[in-house]
């Protein structure tokens, strides 16, 4: 055993030097190596995967930007033909829906684990992942991740709502990783990280925050060198006061189901992964420069993910990183496209709805007051929304209605009409689902 595990730990180095030794002379050298290694990953999938051979059928390679996307659900439902692994859906499906109840995640189909997407859309999605794939994955990972890079100890602690083998690749003699279940109670979380005292903390925005506030109540003494907001959405609000608590930069990974997408570098601006995924940007609005991910994943085999559409939204950064980095750097992370509101223009009816995206709300709720500690805007109608809130003093009152008059004031820039807006109490306790600060819960004709 221990020898596969060195064995194993000899791979992830590989992998990580392979990333740290990259370097291009410029953007379009760098393109150029991109497209090599998607033409040769394409020619591969179109040989191992009946369903890409059918989709594409003999439309040249050189055309693969403008082949047919697919999305959750194609893949879904053509699981069976589009993996390379021969392995059927439902019996993955049973193995990892398994694995989640039992909270025991290392069941695998041969070499392959399984897992599920956490199904924020109402779509659950299945992946596979071999072994080959995990120690790339990891490499990849450790190398944009490690605090100080490959020779030091580091004690990680990930906080995630299942764990996977994917992270369990990574143990070695100088790395400890440890699992802490969203599942489980807080306070057992807080005894287990302050005698475990991590070098590298991993958790969802929502579960930092909570640990920041045991830092902040003296609950909670530990310093990592390095803080890692994962699974969801960084807002600014989050951000701050973690990294107030902290005293500490807050930063980010964007990893999905689909891939390892994105990590901030040394200097804190997140930058698309472009060197294992190539992403197409399909704008939402080019001139604010918000686009929707079309992934391209030049590394994964057993399950292929080419032209595959994801339902976010990003937003990509004006000012290119002092890092100096050829890879795209992102401004921030919105959300899900599901979660644009819409509202009903000023004249004429609901038959033209305006598109608001959820960073404008973002903004005209925090900067309505500072005495904003968390919140939630959530759309309920094309003319009804409702805005939860918890406020650092007693004068709700008057911060409810200063957020009124800054969604007004949005409404005016945008010409739409002001919604009807319902105040409540914020809750939000974190464990299964993950929270979404904008959130659109009704259908809209667009």
């Amino acid at each position: 055993m221990v020898d596969v595990m060195k064995g194993k730990w000899t791979v992830i180095q590989h992998y990580m030097r392979t990333k740290y030794g990259h370097r291009w002379s410029g953007r379009e050298a760098f393109e150029a190596w991109q497209e090599s290694r998607v033409l040769r990953h394409l020619e591969w999938v179109r040989r191992a995967s009946p369903f890409y051979a059918e989709l594409w059928g003999n439309r040249p390679l050189s055309e693969w930007r403008d082949f047919p996307a697919i999305d959750k659900e194609l893949m879904m439902e053509h699981f069976d033909r589009l993996n390379t692994a021969g392995i059927g859906k439902d019996e993955a499906f049973d193995i990892a829906r398994k694995a989640e109840e039992t909270r025991d995640f290392t069941p695998a189909i041969g070499d392959v684990s399984v897992g599920l997407s956490s199904g924020t859309s109402g779509n659950r999605g299945i992946f596979l992942i071999s072994g080959r794939e995990r120690l790339a994955w990891a490499g990849t990972v450790l190398a944009k991740t490690l605090p100080r890079g490959l020779l030091r100890r580091e004690r990680i602690a990930f906080f995630l709502r299942a764990n996977n083998n994917l992270y369990s690749t990574v143990r070695s003699s100088r790395l400890e990783f440890a699992f802490f279940d969203l599942l489980d109670p807080f306070e057992e979380h807080l005894a287990r990280l302050q005698q475990y005292d991590p070098t590298l903390l991993i958790a969802p925005p929502s579960v930092l925050r909570m640990l920041a506030g045991a830092v902040r109540d003296s609950r909670l003494a530990v310093t990592p060198r390095k803080m890692i907001s994962v699974a969801e959405v960084l807002d600014p609000i989050d951000r701050r006061y973690i990294e107030d608590a902290f005293g500490q930069a807050a930063h980010q990974v964007y990893q999905c189901t689909e891939g390892f997408l994105a990590a901030t570098c040394a200097h804190g601006t997140l930058h698309l992964n472009e060197d294992v995924v190539c992403i197409q940007k399909e704008y939402a609005d080019e001139k604010l420069r918000k686009f929707v991910p079309i992934v391209t994943d030049f590394s994964r085999t057993t399950q292929p993910i080419v032209r595959y559409r994801l339902n976010d939204l990003l937003t990509e950064r004006l000012e290119p990183c002092p890092c100096g980095s050829v890879m795209t750097a992102i401004e921030s992370i919105e959300g899900r496209c599901d979660d644009l509101f819409y509202f009903p223009p000023v004249r004429g009816g609901f038959a033209r709805l305006i598109p608001v995206f959820p960073d404008f709300l973002t903004r005209a709720v925090i900067g309505s007051s500072a005495e904003i500690e968390e919140y939630q805007i959530v759309q309920h109608s094309p003319d009804k929304i409702e805005i939860s809130l918890r406020t650092a003093d007693r004068s709700r009152a008057q911060v409810q209605g200063q957020v009124a008059d800054r969604i007004a004031e949005l409404c005016r820039k945008l010409d739409c009409r002001v919604p009807d807006i319902a105040f409540s109490a914020y809750r939000f306790i974190p464990g299964v689902r993950k929270l979404r600060r904008v959130e659109r819960r009704c259908a809209v004709e667009r």
